[in-house]
């Protein structure tokens, strides 16, 4: 049973007829061929039949122009045989009819989406020509030559996105005479950044090539001290992606009409790329069992995600944050939304929607895991969309959040955004959606509190710091990371944060207050990068601006911790005493030997330490995190790179461990070059070398990028990538 069926069940008694939701499920003729006027009386229509004889004009054939409107739209990549162009942007189309036009000949062409087309609600759109005028599209004749007119129309750049079902009907004496169902007219009509009037208008052309048209990224993770990042293959031109990202439309029941609404469209989309509620795309993963499903380490993009769920109506298992960022953004850079990837260094999460991360820490100042509710991540990556908020003051527009990974519920769906990212700068917490949240994710401060023997807790530091440490994404035409943190917030402690900081307490986000002396006793911890396997070499650095030496009986905890900071598994507890000079620091070298973390590893690549000290009534903590460093694929192209020219890609790689990697699964893709290809290995002995080729025949032209993962139990991570230029 249909979508439109089994609403129809339940629309009685709210709606004349069932609100449309399908967009790509119409299969039958839904407009008849002939469609006899009303009388004049208006009361009775004309029995239908054929037309006359008189009616002579009629069409033989309608050309989709797709070499002319492909380039001139920016849609050429498109891996699809039917049109797709953008609003707001005209579009040519070549009928031939069975004789020249007279003035006397009056056509229509009509344009519907979804079930039950309605004028009144823009899912039906009619462009006459001839001795009539009007409609919300404009059309104009642009060329005849004997039975070929060529006719140019212009939708409005607020229309419905998704697929147009296209007739031509000519106006003969009795009625309207129509074009039959004809699949191959059918049309894609997306968002337009290159339109002055659509509500995502980009003025940059550069940024317009690479937020809309490219179709790979970088996302970056780690910490913001040791930035690692990794290539996501994000394929909106590949074929099928743009009616999956329809299919999830349809499958979320978004009405067709909302579908023109680009703040509609993210709402509905952000809900629907996780199933934590509605059965969308992705189901999220945090821990390290992912026997049912596939690990999110392992995805190379976003293609055999979507098709997948599209093809199966079935969540896929599974992802985390830069799975649901990179989905996201696949959904509306092809839709036709100007959208990047956004990762936030030291997120905060879990804060009951104030300013305060507790860590919490037992009387002998060991870190109290059991009692500590709130989290900062490593880092946490969402989206940004660039548009017009027609619904907020004009310097309020621009870049938006929109963060599709499950974390707190909006309007009663796991969603977020769009919240503006100028209001979040300047504390605007009024205006919807969601700036709240992700003004506390980039602004909390870290509370560190002990904890006495009565449970009674008592501050001793805050770090208002820690949290949003930097905030990046690739730049534009690069693969580099750009700090974009001065678009989130001012310069700590300026004139300007302090005022962002009082208007937000006053739309409800409560700060730390807490009244503590200005500390004479601090720490710091610094580490250069480590590979997986090796020592962790960490230089502890105390220093005393007191005037009298300091004891400080100190605690190093250190945990493998998930990327969301829950710890996975604790492998330290050291207590050591040093004795700081006056007005000194005291520097203290500490190894962290491979043996003493390895074996708690597991698939995590993240360490978490945290030192505390005490020194009579001073207290002073800090936290590193370190990321271990993994080796790399080794990637060569061969062959001669033009566009259906045969070509090899080789993935090589030599286990440099002292342990065996079993059930090694291999996955490369390369938008326009390659579709998802994997390889699995039983087990790569210690310094074993493997190889793996592929053949692939390119499909597009310039610069095109292969990227290859490889995921097992024991190692993950590890990746390799090899870019080329394809000639025409």
């Amino acid at each position: 049973m249909s979508r439109e069926t089994s609403e129809s069940n339940t629309h009685r008694g709210r709606y004349t007829k069932p609100v449309p939701t399908s967009n790509l499920t119409i299969e039958d003729d839904d407009f008849p061929e002939f469609e006899p006027f009303e009388s004049d009386g208006g009361s009775e229509a004309t029995p239908r039949g054929h037309p006359s004889s008189e009616a002579s004009l009629s069409v033989q054939n309608v050309d989709m122009c797709q070499l002319i409107n492909k380039p001139n739209h920016f849609t050429s990549n498109y891996d699809t045989e039917n049109l797709v162009v953008r609003r707001g942007q005209e579009f040519v189309l070549r009928i031939t009819f069975s004789r020249g036009l007279t003035p006397q000949d009056d056509f229509q062409l009509e344009f519907m989406i979804g079930s039950n087309p309605d004028a009144s609600k823009g899912s039906l759109i009619v462009v006459p020509f001839g001795s009539r005028h009007g409609g919300p599209w404009s059309g104009q004749i642009l060329e005849t030559q004997g039975e070929r007119v060529m006719v140019g129309i212009t939708p409005t750049a607020d229309a419905i996105v998704g697929k147009f079902r296209m007739y031509v009907a000519i106006d003969v004496n009795s009625g309207l005479r129509r074009t039959s169902r004809d699949t191959s007219t059918d049309l894609y009509l997306l968002f337009n950044a290159w339109c002055p009037d659509d509500a995502v208008f980009l003025p940059d052309e550069n940024e317009r090539r690479e937020y809309v048209l490219n179709d790979y990224g970088v996302i970056y993770q780690g910490t913001a001290g040791a930035v690692a990042h990794r290539t996501w293959m994000y394929g909106q031109f590949e074929r099928g992606i743009l009616d999956a990202c329809i299919y999830i439309l349809d499958a979320s029941r978004m009405p067709i009409t909302d579908r023109g609404s680009v703040i509609k469209l993210i709402r509905k989309g952000s809900a629907s790329v996780n199933s934590q509620d509605d059965n969308g795309v992705l189901v999220g993963n945090w821990s390290d069992d992912f026997s049912m499903g596939t690990s999110p380490t392992s995805w190379t993009g976003s293609t055999k995600i979507l098709l997948q769920y599209a093809n199966t109506g079935v969540p896929v298992c599974y992802a985390q944050c830069w799975v649901f960022a990179g989905v996201f953004n696949t959904i509306l850079r092809c839709l036709g939304l100007p959208a990047r990837v956004i990762t936030n260094f030291s997120s905060a999460h879990d804060n009951t929607g104030n300013l305060k991360t507790d860590l919490i820490f037992k009387s002998d100042g060991t870190p109290d895991r059991r009692h500590t509710r709130d989290s900062i991540w490593n880092y946490h990556c969402w989206n940004e969309v660039f548009m017009i908020r027609q619904d907020l003051p004009p310097s309020l527009g621009g870049w938006q959040v929109v963060d599709s990974t499950p974390q707190e519920t909006s309007d009663g769906h796991f969603r977020c955004g769009p919240a503006s990212v100028a209001a979040i700068k300047d504390g605007l917490l009024c205006h919807p959606f969601d700036c709240g949240f992700v003004f506390a994710e980039v602004n909390s401060d870290v509370v560190f509190l002990k904890r006495d023997r009565y449970g009674n807790l008592s501050p001793f530091r805050v770090d208002k710091t820690h949290v949003g440490q930097a905030v990046c994404t690739k730049a534009v035409g690069g693969s580099e990371p750009i700090d974009i943190t001065h678009n989130y917030k001012y310069p700590q402690d300026s004139a300007q944060d302090n005022l962002t900081m009082s208007r937000a307490e006053e739309y409800g986000c409560a700060r730390d207050h807490s009244d503590l002396p200005e500390p004479q006793l601090s720490v710091s911890i610094s580490v250069g990068q480590c590979m997986m396997g090796q020592d962790i070499k960490l230089v502890l650095d105390f220093q005393n601006l007191d005037k009298v030496s300091r004891t400080i009986n100190a605690h190093l905890s250190g945990s493998v911790v998930f990327y969301t900071g829950v710890s996975a598994s604790q492998f330290k507890d050291e207590d050591f005493a040093v004795t700081v000079p006056a007005e000194q620091t005291e520097r203290v070298p500490m190894n962290i030997s491979h043996q003493e973390y390895m074996p708690h590893l597991g698939s995590q690549l993240c360490i978490h330490f945290v030192l505390t000290g005490q020194a009579d009534d001073q207290s002073l903590s800090v936290i590193k995190v370190v990321d271990l460093l993994t080796p790399k694929l080794s990637m060569a192209v061969s062959g001669h790179p033009q566009v259906q020219q045969q070509m090899f890609v080789t993935v090589s790689f030599t286990n440099s461990f002292s342990f065996p990697l079993n059930n090694a699964r291999l996955i490369m893709e390369g938008p326009g070059l390659i579709g998802v290809r994997t390889h699995q290995f039983n087990v790569i002995e210690p310094q074993a070398n493997i190889s793996w080729t592929e053949m692939f025949v390119p499909r597009l032209s310039g610069l095109r990028r292969i990227f290859a993962v490889m995921d097992c139990k024991s190692l993950n991570q590890v990746w390799g990538l090899a870019d080329v230029v394809i000639s025409e």
